[in-house]
């Protein structure tokens, strides 16, 4: 009797660590294949939107720290 793809798929599902090694090979091929669509910055974009990023967390940073001590001093004065 000869099996058939399907069958022998089905098979290498049923047995516990039956063709994990080539489900793992085709995955990283597909992880592969995804990474050559991307489209990389170039240098410039990349420190221009490191650069972008930095100041937008700092000024966050800042307003929440403000903030923070704020309802903090408000806080102390209604309850001192």
């Amino acid at each position: 009797m000869t099996q058939t793809r399907s069958d022998a798929a089905e098979a290498a599902r049923s047995v516990p660590g039956g063709g994990g090694v080539r489900r793992l090979a085709r995955f990283l091929r597909e992880v592969i294949a995804e990474l050559t669509k991307v489209i990389w910055p170039t240098r410039k974009e990349l420190i221009t939107y490191t650069a972008v990023v930095l100041v937008f967390v700092s000024v966050i940073i800042a307003a929440v720290a403000g903030l923070d001590l704020g309802f903090a001093k408000l806080v102390l004065w209604a309850f001192g």
